[in-house]
């Protein structure tokens, strides 16, 4: 049975090209130039393939000089495979977590039933959501966990601008964070395949993916640890801090709670202010300390003034 050929313009239509691109990308090596039968050029499955596999690549970012290179290579039967393997697990989900769709009438639901067309503005923007085409009331949304830690947010009285401006400051904080993951497993681990004077071969793009695949879940558990652990210690210091007067420098090795009358407190208040109670009630409880310990340290060492001796 004879491979089926096809037209410029079939070709076009069957691999969501142009017939402009399918030309430039002869004119410039990418793609091999079409068969001559009779007064009629014709296309093969060769070229479908062959530009499925370029879309793919400008998909991950790959420019078309970058392209031309990798495709040699694997014309002149060095291997293509291993690399776009590579590729293909670089470019996988980073997460478990499915997207979802939601409505506009849903999104307005879940925020408290008021609209807020500068809100919605904001989270596309930040790409919390996304536009459905065709759908002016329809969204993606890539993280429903992100979304649901905004719906919290909220709940507690946390306001939009500020829930967005918080995931702006974040988002850069962590970008950082993976930049330098990024550049740790490289300079201790994919260095001896990405560095040498010639593309990786085969086996060393297959051997590389695996060691992505083995390690891509690191990154996310080690954050997970260290923030857990950065909560927990931080946290306390900052409920110590507002409750019991603390200092930025922590005045004390050890804060204990205790336990004060309500009338107390409420006098207290009424005196300085609540934001200041806290320090004011330590800071009255040290000043006795230090003049209870004076007077110790005084009537230690006083003489008594009609035996000549300390007490």
């Amino acid at each position: 049975m004879s491979e089926p050929t096809y037209r410029i313009d079939d070709l076009a239509h069957l691999t969501g090209t142009t017939v402009r691109t399918i030309r430039a990308y002869q004119d410039r090596g990418i793609l091999p130039r079409p068969q001559r039968r009779g007064r009629a050029n014709a296309y093969t499955d060769t070229h479908v393939h062959r530009l499925r596999q370029i879309a793919d690549l400008l998909d991950r970012g790959y420019t078309l000089a970058s392209i031309k290179e990798l495709l040699e290579a694997h014309d002149a039967g060095r291997g293509l495979g291993g690399v776009l393997g590579l590729v293909a697990e670089v470019d996988g989900p980073w997460t478990d977590e499915e997207p979802s769709r939601i409505t506009r009438a849903e999104l307005i639901a879940r925020f408290g039933g008021t609209t807020d067309d500068a809100a919605i503005a904001q989270a596309v923007e930040l790409g919390v959501l996304e536009p459905v085409p065709g759908d002016e009331d329809g969204f993606v949304v890539p993280s429903p966990q992100e979304l649901a830690v905004a719906v919290e947010l909220h709940d507690a009285g946390v306001p939009l601008s500020a829930i967005s401006g918080h995931l702006r400051e974040l988002r850069a904080q962590v970008e950082y964070i993976a930049a330098r993951f990024l550049e740790f497993t490289t300079e201790h681990v994919f260095a001896r395949y990405l560095d040498g004077p010639h593309r990786p071969t085969e086996a060393d793009a297959a051997e590389a993916a695996s060691l992505v695949r083995r390690l891509r879940p690191l990154a996310r558990q080690t954050v997970d640890a260290e923030l857990a652990r950065a909560m927990r210690v931080l946290s306390s210091r900052h409920l110590r801090r507002h409750l019991g007067g603390g200092t930025s420098e922590e005045k004390a090795d050890e804060t204990r709670m205790v336990r004060m009358a309500a009338e107390t407190m409420r006098a207290v208040e009424q005196l300085v202010g609540a934001e200041h109670a806290g320090t004011f009630v330590t800071l009255a409880t040290e000043r006795e300390v230090r003049a209870r310990t004076l007077d110790q340290l005084a009537s230690h060492h006083a003489i008594h003034p009609n035996t000549g001796q300390k007490p």
